[in-house]
């Protein structure tokens, strides 16, 4: 009966509208259940699909679009769980946190988010700015310009020092002493009170910095920077508020702790150990692999200057190992949660990341699934996002090819709708 109203509801409000889009899809990408199927017709109206429907159904009114897909692979909009939609790696990005002003961030984030949607992801978790991040969202949702689906850790949380310390690097008469309120914890209360300035702030899950980090101006990459008490001061603070952690780590130590403290997701994993990963299957974290920031850093402290001193050392023995120590969590049973660090590289090449998880192992269509259904369980959207099914978002992508096939077809997305409207044709 439920069910029956629901569908009811929608078929109403799209005779209010006036107007149902009919895409005509040549293969379609089933994320539930793992399969490509052939010849269906998404049926959208207003920002939800309302049916799936075999062969290429035509419209029942003059008034609807038909988008010809026939040619095309369709599948759901991507999830990215890792980017920084406020910047962008350059050559001078270690000087802009003194010459940018808020607006300054904020007119630059547009483009970076209108990039990423253009490359087909629909939804990101940005994990760590300056809150700019929280008002771009905003803005997202309230229609006033064009990006992604935005959950926001607003600013991530660091210890003294540690890797999102906003003052590692500067001269001592402008290090002040931050604290809860500007992201910084030492000790329990603080910790508690961090995550209530982000909950207050806007923030819709909370990202600390379990270990040390490469970017950042600091000696060590790798080191544990929160204590097990104060890792569990956040997650369970963090419930409270109907948030979920997120936890950049490098060092296995620093993971241990962030796993069984009640973290959700690690991001990086780089040096990560068998028991880490066991630990991580009991505990139900997954890792967010972040393979192409991991090649880019590598990639960018080989040119001189482009990184302070202090992290090109890091980053040549940080960035190389991404890759295969994802290869190994994927193969142990860890569970994979797809996502980039876009922003240490250019936003809109996202996509890379699908090519190096294949290259490492693991299949094209559990490579798609992580970048779907698997982030949205994560979100708490299973229901909402992540699969081409009625009574979801119209969050619909298409590739020339069958990224089974070519998985490197992700990197060129021709067709982008998200909430019903279509950005890219």
């Amino acid at each position: 009966m439920k069910k029956l109203i629901y569908f009811t509801t929608l078929l109403f409000t799209s005779v209010l509208i006036g107007q149902n889009t009919y895409l005509h899809c040549g293969k379609l990408i089933d994320t539930k259940n793992g399969q490509v199927l052939e010849s269906k017709t998404i049926i959208v109206s207003g920002d939800k699909i309302i049916s799936v429907e075999d062969g290429y159904t035509e419209p029942s009114s003059s008034k609807d679009i038909v988008v010809d897909l026939k040619g095309k692979t369709v599948m759901p909009g991507f999830i990215d769980m890792h980017v920084h939609i406020e910047g962008e790696t350059n050559p001078k990005r270690y000087l802009e946190r003194f010459t940018l002003n808020d607006a300054d961030i904020a007119f630059n984030s547009l483009d970076f988010a209108k990039r990423t949607l253009m490359a087909g992801f629909t939804t990101v978790r940005d994990l760590g700015g300056s809150g700019v991040n929280v008002s771009l969202r905003n803005a997202i949702n309230s229609g006033k310009v064009e990006g992604p689906r935005i959950f926001t850790a607003e600013k991530a949380l660091a210890t003294t020092g540690g890797h999102a310390d906003p003052t590692n690097g500067i001269k001592k008469e402008l290090m002040e002493n931050p604290g809860p309120k500007d992201g910084v914890v030492n000790g329990i209360d603080d910790a508690k009170k961090a995550v209530r300035q982000r909950y207050k702030n806007g923030a819709d899950l909370i990202k600390i910095t379990a270990t040390g980090g490469v970017l950042s101006v600091a000696k060590s990459g790798q080191n544990p920077q929160f204590t097990i008490e104060e890792i569990k001061a956040i997650c369970e603070t963090a419930q409270d508020y109907g948030f979920h952690v997120a936890a950049h780590a490098h060092g296995d130590e620093g993971m241990q702790r962030a796993v069984l403290g009640g973290v959700k997701t690690i991001e990086h994993g780089t040096l990560m150990s068998e028991e880490t990963m066991r630990l991580m299957i009991e505990h139900d974290a997954y890792l967010v692999p972040t393979i192409t920031a991991g090649k880019s850093v590598t990639e960018k402290a080989k040119i001189p200057g482009y990184y302070p001193d202090v992290v090109v050392g890091k980053a040549l023995d940080i960035g190389p190992k991404i890759q295969d120590t994802f290869g190994r969590a994927y193969k142990k049973g860890v569970g994979i949660a797809f996502g980039t660090d876009a922003g240490v590289f250019l936003h809109g090449e996202n996509a890379k990341e699908f090519g190096y998880m294949v290259e490492a192992g693991m299949p094209e269509m559990k490579a798609l699934q992580s970048a779907t259904i698997t982030n949205a369980e994560i979100l708490n959207m299973e229901n909402e996002i992540g699969q081409l099914k009625a009574g979801f978002f119209a969050d619909i992508i298409a590739t020339n090819e069958n990224p089974i096939d070519s998985i490197e077809t992700t990197e060129n997305v021709i067709f982008v709708m998200k909430s019903g409207k279509i950005y890219k044709k």
